[in-house]
C-alpha cells in the first residue's frame, strides 16, 4: 500500500526513495490531489536533463501549473502527494519544509505568468532582485543579463512603473540570479504581445546557452513550445499523453490529443472563411476520473477497449519518445466539428458605417507627466464589416476601443456610431467582467431588461441566446465561478448579443484562452457576425488572429494608424517597420 502525504506534514512514516538519475528534475509516478476529490496529477513520470528545455503543453486544467509547483516544492498545505519529485538530490514531495526551501534557493528559479502578482509593489525592482543576488551590484548585473535597458535606472523604479515586458525581464533576472540548475517558467509570455513574447523567448534561450540551466516551460501554445523546447511533453487529464523530441513530435504526433491541439492552432496560413478545427467536448472533470483513457469521450479513434482500461505509457511508434494511447500512430481523422464554411459575411453596402472615428486624441496624466495614448486617429468600420486593430501593448488599442464603446471621452475628435444602439464590449478577462454573485440567467435578464423586454419574454430569450453561443440551458442557473474559461467567455458574448448590437467591440477576447478554446471562440464570433449582421472591431496583438477575423487590418503604433489594408496584403506585403516586426514575431511551428 502506498502512503499518501499531505504537504507540510511529518514524513517519518514514508521511506526515502533512492536517487538513481543524473537528471536535474525527475518526477516518478507523481500523483497530487486536493480537497474535494480533485486529482490534479495521476501518476506522471518525467525527467529534465542538464541543459535541456522541456515544453509542457496542454489545455487549462491539464495539471501543468500543479506539476511546476510540485517541482519547486510550492504546493499549498492542503495538497496530498504520492510518488516522488527529485530536484537534484532533494525529493520535493517528501523532504521537510526547510530542506525544500534550501533546495529551492540553491537549485531552482521561477518565472510566473503575471509578474505584477509576483513582485512586491512597495519595493523597487532593484531591491527585490538584490534579495536574490545578495547585493545591489549583483542585482544590476542580473538585470543587464536579462537585457533590461538602463539597468541602473530601472533598478530604482517600482513594478507599476515598468511595462509588462520589462516586469517579466525583472522576474527572469531574479530567476537566473544564482545560475540555478532548473528554471520553471509558467506561461511567462501568455499576457505579452507577440513582439515582446519573441524577445522573452530569445532571452530565455540565450540564458540557457549562457548559464547551462535546464528549463521546464509551461505553455498552451505548441508554436511557443516549438520555438524554445528540445522536447515537448503533452499533459491531459492529469496524465502524460505524449512526450518526445520537439521536431519529431510535431511532424508525426502519435496521440490523437496532440494531433488535435496542433490542428486547432491558428496560423498565418489558416484559411479565411473556413472555421478552425476544434476539439469536441470538454476536458475531464478532475473530481470524476475513471480507470479508462481520459481522452476517450473526445477521441475520434475511441474503441470499447479505450473505455475499459487506462492506457500505459509506452514507446511511441513514430518518434523517439513515449505515448499513452492504445491506438498510437494510427492515421488521425479530421477534427473539423463545425460547418464547412462560415455564412456569407460581406459588409452591407449602402448603409452608414457602424463606427467612424475622426481625428481622435486622448492623453492621460498631468502636464508634467502627460502620456498621449491616441494621437489623431481616424478609422471606419463598415456596417456588417470587421476591422482588426493590431499593435503592441501601450500603442493605444484599448483606449481607442473604450472611446468607440463610450467608456472614455476623447480629448478631441468625434466618435460616430451607426444605427442599432450603442456598441457592446467583450473584455479580455471574461471572469472579471461577469458579476460574481449573479447567476447567468440573471446576467442575461439584466441586459434584456435594460432593452425593454417584458418578464415573460426575458426568460425565453435568455435560453435562446445561450443556444446561439453553444451553451446548454442548464448554465442559466450557474455563477461565473462554476464555469470553465471557455464557458465564461461564451456567457460574456451571450450577454453582449442578447440584443444584437450594430457593433461588437472585442478587447483581446482570446489572449488568455488555450488553443482549442481560442479556436472555438473565434469560430463563434465569425459565425455570429454573419448570422446577426453585426460589425466587429477586434483588438489583438496577433496578426494571425487579425487576418482570420478582419476584412481589413489596421496596424497601430504610438497612438496612430500606421498601415491599413486587406489582411493578405498586410501580412504578405507589410510596408511599415512596425507591421514587419509584428509579422516576424508571429510564433510558427518549427520545420524540419
Amino acid at each position: 500500500m502506498r502512503i499518501r502525504r499531505r504537504v507540510g506534514a511529518r514524513v517519518a512514516a514514508r521511506p526515502r526513495a533512492p536517487r538513481t538519475t543524473t537528471a536535474v528534475l525527475s518526477l516518478r509516478d507523481l500523483a497530487i490531489s486536493f480537497p474535494g476529490g480533485v486529482q490534479a496529477l495521476r501518476g506522471v513520470s518525467l525527467e529534465v536533463a542538464p541543459g535541456e528545455i522541456v515544453g509542457l503543453v496542454g489545455e487549462s486544467g491539464a495539471g501543468k501549473t500543479v506539476l511546476g509547483l510540485a517541482a519547486l516544492g510550492l504546493l499549498p498545505p492542503s495538497a496530498e502527494l504520492d510518488g516522488h519529485a527529485f530536484l537534484g538530490d532533494t525529493d520535493m514531495a517528501t523532504a521537510p519544509d526547510e530542506q525544500r526551501r534550501l533546495a529551492r534557493k540553491r537549485f531552482a528559479g521561477a518565472v510566473f505568468q503575471d509578474p505584477m502578482t509576483s513582485l512586491n509593489p512597495t519595493m523597487t525592482v532593484g531591491r527585490q532582485v538584490a534579495e536574490a543576488t545578495g547585493s545591489m551590484a549583483a542585482a544590476i548585473e542580473a538585470l543587464e543579463r536579462a537585457r533590461v535597458p538602463d539597468a541602473q535606472g530601472r533598478a530604482r523604479q517600482y513594478p507599476h512603473e515598468l511595462s509588462g515586458g520589462l516586469r517579466q525581464r525583472v522576474m527572469i533576472a531574479m530567476a537566473v540570479a544564482g545560475a540555478p540548475a532548473l528554471i520553471v517558467a509558467d506561461e511567462p509570455t501568455t499576457a505579452l504581445d507577440v513582439t515582446v513574447q519573441a524577445e522573452i523567448l530569445r532571452l530565455l534561450s540565450d540564458l540557457r546557452d549562457e548559464t547551462g540551466s535546464s528549463m521546464l516551460f509551461v505553455t498552451h501554445d505548441f508554436a511557443v513550445a516549438a520555438s524554445l523546447a528540445d522536447r515537448v511533453a503533452v499533459l491531459y487529464g492529469g496524465r502524460l499523453a505524449e512526450v518526445g523530441p520537439t521536431t519529431e513530435l510535431l511532424q508525426q504526433p502519435d496521440h490523437p490529443y496532440t494531433a488535435g491541439l496542433l490542428a486547432a492552432r491558428l496560423s498565418p496560413d489558416s484559411p479565411r472563411g473556413t472555421p478552425l478545427p476544434v476539439l469536441p467536448g470538454e476536458p475531464p472533470d478532475p473530481r470524476a476520473h475513471v480507470d479508462a483513457c481520459p481522452f476517450a469521450p473526445r477521441c475520434p479513434l475511441v474503441t470499447p477497449a479505450c473505455e475499459e482500461r487506462l492506457p500505459q505509457v509506452t514507446a511511441a511508434p513514430s518518434h523517439a519518445g513515449l505515448v499513452a494511447c492504445l491506438r498510437a500512430g494510427e492515421p488521425q481523422p479530421s477534427l473539423l466539428h463545425v460547418h464547412d464554411r462560415f455564412p456569407d459575411r460581406t459588409p452591407a453596402g449602402g448603409r452608414p458605417p457602424a463606427l467612424r472615428l475622426n481625428e481622435l486624441t486622448k492623453a492621460f496624466g498631468s502636464r508634467r507627466s502627460r502620456h498621449v495614448a491616441v494621437n489623431g486617429l481616424t478609422l471606419e468600420v463598415p456596417a456588417g464589416g470587421a476591422v482588426a486593430l493590431v499593435g503592441e501593448s501601450g500603442c493605444g488599442k484599448t483606449t481607442t476601443l473604450r472611446m468607440a464603446a463610450g467608456l472614455e471621452r476623447p480629448d478631441s475628435g468625434t466618435v460616430e456610431v451607426g444605427e442599432g444602439g450603442r456598441p457592446q464590449l467583450i473584455f479580455q478577462d471574461a471572469g472579471a467582467s461577469l458579476t460574481p454573485w449573479l447567476r447567468v440567467g440573471e446576467l442575461l435578464e439584466e441586459r434584456l431588461r435594460s432593452e425593454g423586454f417584458t418578464a415573460s419574454d426575458r426568460a425565453g430569450r435568455a435560453g435562446d441566446v445561450l443556444a446561439l453561443v453553444g451553451l446548454p440551458i442548464s448554465v442559466l442557473g450557474l455563477r461565473a465561478r462554476q464555469l470553465s474559461g471557455g464557458q465564461r467567455q461564451r456567457v460574456a458574448i451571450a450577454r453582449a448579443i442578447a440584443v444584437p448590437p450594430a457593433l461588437l467591440a472585442c478587447d483581446e477576447p482570446i489572449s488568455a484562452l488555450d488553443v482549442s478554446l481560442a479556436a472555438a471562440v473565434l469560430n463563434l464570433l465569425c459565425r455570429l457576425r454573419a448570422e446577426l449582421g453585426m460589425a466587429i472591431l477586434f483588438v489583438t496583438h496577433d496578426l494571425a488572429v487579425a487576418r482570420f477575423v478582419g476584412d481589413r487590418v489596421a496596424v497601430m503604433h504610438a497612438g496612430r494608424i500606421v498601415e491599413e489594408g486587406p489582411p493578405e496584403t498586410v501580412l504578405q506585403h507589410p510596408q511599415h517597420p512596425q507591421t514587419k516586426a509584428l509579422v516576424a514575431a508571429i510564433p510558427r511551428l518549427r520545420s524540419a
